[in-house]
């Protein structure tokens, strides 16, 4: 979209952090940046979800490891020209939750983090000035038990993600996930946003799109949470940030 023309992707995964992605950071961030991307959001599996990292390490140890895959793509990111925010995904018995706005330092002074409630979660991460999105509400697999739903707790809705609709995608595909997130998010007035899920150099195009680049992944969740203008995409469609697809330069009801 020519009038938006920073796209990032907000949901990526290494190998050094997450055990189901295939290539590690700087691999990841070097083919984001042939793709085009302004930047990316590094969101490694926490010790709750599929991590790589051996979850009874001892803390200090087990955040020197997981943050790895992000520094790898900081790395690579500086030398070629494209911004790689730290961000992770955190897992409480199959829900996940796309933590913003704090880094590595945070993390070694909280070690309580490891043990929090949903509700804890939250007060930690907002006492530090993130953001916590939910990830793919919606979807529905094995290692889901059931959909749970926390509006209270989180800041925004991940209400695009690019695995469940982009034709490339061989996993979790249902774009009804998608469709449920939107109305969630709609029925909530919770801000939405939108990521591939990308575990591999294999690309979606999925993220978001704004009219001016970031400086800042603070001022990636300034942007949502002040309500700025931006696009969702899943690598294909085009949607508003209210999730209503782009047709031909205008928005349908949906």
């Amino acid at each position: 979209m020519k009038d938006y023309p920073y796209l990032y992707e907000t949901h990526l995964h290494t190998a050094q952090g997450s055990a189901c992605a295939r290539n590690r950071g700087g691999e990841m961030a070097r083919a984001c940046k042939e793709a085009g991307y302004t930047g990316i959001i590094v969101t490694d599996h926490n010790w709750g979800g599929n991590t790589a990292v051996n979850r009874h390490l001892p803390w200090k140890d087990w955040v020197n490891e997981f943050t790895k895959g992000y520094e790898d793509a900081k790395r690579v990111g500086d030398a070629v020209g494209l911004d790689v925010f730290f961000g992770y995904e955190a897992g409480y018995l199959g829900t996940e939750f796309l933590i913003y706005g704090v880094d590595k330092d945070f993390m070694l002074a909280h070690e309580e983090l490891r043990t929090s409630t949903v509700k804890r979660q939250y007060e930690l991460i907002h006492g530090a000035g993130g953001m916590v999105v939910h990830a793919h509400p919606f979807r529905e697999e094995y290692y889901i038990p059931k959909i749970r739903l926390y509006p209270e707790y989180v800041d925004a809705v991940e209400g695009v993600n690019a695995t469940h609709s982009n034709p490339k995608s061989r996993a979790h595909h249902d774009k009804a996930f998608d469709d449920k997130a939107v109305d969630y998010a709609r029925q909530y007035k919770i801000p939405m946003t939108a990521g591939s899920d990308i575990h591999w150099t294999d690309l979606f195009g999925g993220g978001m799109a704004f009219k001016r680049k970031l400086a800042s992944i603070q001022d990636f969740i300034k942007a949502v949470l002040d309500g700025e203008d931006y696009l969702l995409t899943n690598g294909e469609s085009w949607f508003a940030k209210d999730g209503r697809k782009i047709e031909d330069g205008y928005f349908n009801e949906r």
